[in-house]
């Protein structure tokens, strides 16, 4: 496959800027990955397609308000950070973007808060944007993420084409969220309300989470065109043991398994054997999973309409079937489906 086999033409209006007012209220396009049938549905039908018992697989990573704004010193001029990781707790060293990085420079210093409350130095250059910062704070470690966190913003993606407002700190984000570590969220996990948890609990719907915190390379365009030369960016995942026995008992009982996202997808072709069962897995992972691929878990998988050329089409895609998949967003696009972590959702089943 070629990267330029994933292109297609997107407008901004067709990109989603806001999430539903109630989270399941949208769109849901129904994929029939064998035949290519496609059924146009809402998603409070999602629960019509599965049977008691089938399995639902989120991600239950965390967002947190990764993007922050400082002031040089002696310049004043505004620097974008982009928080990525913490990489030393003690030493208060984390992996960031700083925009634009051609002014920040080792030994410069970063100035936050109204009253410059924080003040990070820059130890070290990671990339062209990338950065390692030093940050210089008098209190112990809960104290200074919680003033850091109060001085960002949840980390919208610049192609949705506005900036953030208070509210996406809640609403880029699933309900379930709960291990702290993602710089975007798994979108397809946010169209679940408490309302849809309560209806697949009384439908005897099982539940399994897995953790893999989302980085920015969800989000970046592929850049080559053979896709065999991309190196996905690593993130972070976790897959414990009671998700291990929740999985493996429906893929030996032959139940439905829904991977809820492409992270989830990838997550589980992480760990699975070759027996078919996931094992536990605590690591990173830069699996990059494009067509053709044979995938050996998720029997099922609800994602969202993404954009051209991005490592999720690519993932879709080589669930659904490329034709099938790149017919189903052609379909969307004449049929005004939303598109980005906003946007309406696609239901891939057998």
């Amino acid at each position: 496959m070629k990267l330029s086999q994933f292109n297609f033409k997107l407008e901004q209006d067709q990109i989603a800027k806001y999430p539903s007012y109630v989270r399941d209220d949208c769109k849901m396009m129904v994929l029939h990955r064998k035949t290519g049938e496609i059924e146009h549905k809402k998603f409070d039908d999602l629960l019509s397609y599965f049977n008691p018992h089938d399995l639902f697989v989120f991600n239950d990573t965390k967002v947190f308000p990764a993007r922050l704004y400082g002031n040089k010193e002696k310049t004043g001029a505004t620097i974008e950070v982009f928080l990525l990781r913490e990489l030393n707790r003690e030493l208060r060293l984390w992996d960031v973007l700083v925009d634009p990085a051609r002014k920040i420079r080792i030994g410069n210093k970063l100035y936050f808060g109204e009253d410059n409350s924080i003040v990070a130095e820059v130890i070290d250059n990671t990339t062209s944007r990338g950065r390692t910062l030093r940050f210089l704070y008098d209190g112990d470690h809960e104290e200074f993420k919680r003033s850091l966190y109060a001085l960002g913003e949840a980390p919208i993606p610049r192609f949705v084409g506005r900036g953030s407002e208070p509210e996406d700190l809640e609403a880029f984000q699933c309900i379930f969220a709960k291990n702290e570590g993602a710089v975007t969220a798994p979108t397809a996990g946010m169209h679940f309300s408490k309302v849809t948890m309560k209806r697949m609990e009384i439908q005897d719907i099982d539940t399994a989470f897995i953790t893999l915190h989302c980085g920015l390379g969800n989000f970046r365009q592929t850049d080559v065109e053979d896709l065999t030369k991309h190196k996905m960016e690593s993130e972070q995942m976790m897959v414990g043991e009671e998700c291990c026995k929740t999985v493996n008992r429906a893929v030996d009982e032959g139940r439905q398994i829904l991977a809820v996202g492409t992270t989830v997808q990838r997550a589980l072709e992480v760990c699975v054997g070759p027996d078919g069962h996931i094992k536990e897995y605590e690591g990173w992972t830069n699996k990059f999973i494009f067509p053709p691929y044979d995938f050996n878990v998720a029997t099922s998988m609800l994602a969202n309409f993404h954009l051209p050329y991005s490592v999720m089409l690519m993932l879709t895609a080589a669930f659904g079937g490329y034709d099938y998949t790149m017919a189903a967003y052609e379909e969307a696009l004449k049929n005004d489906y939303k598109f980005g972590p906003f946007g309406d959702a696609l239901l891939i089943v057998d």
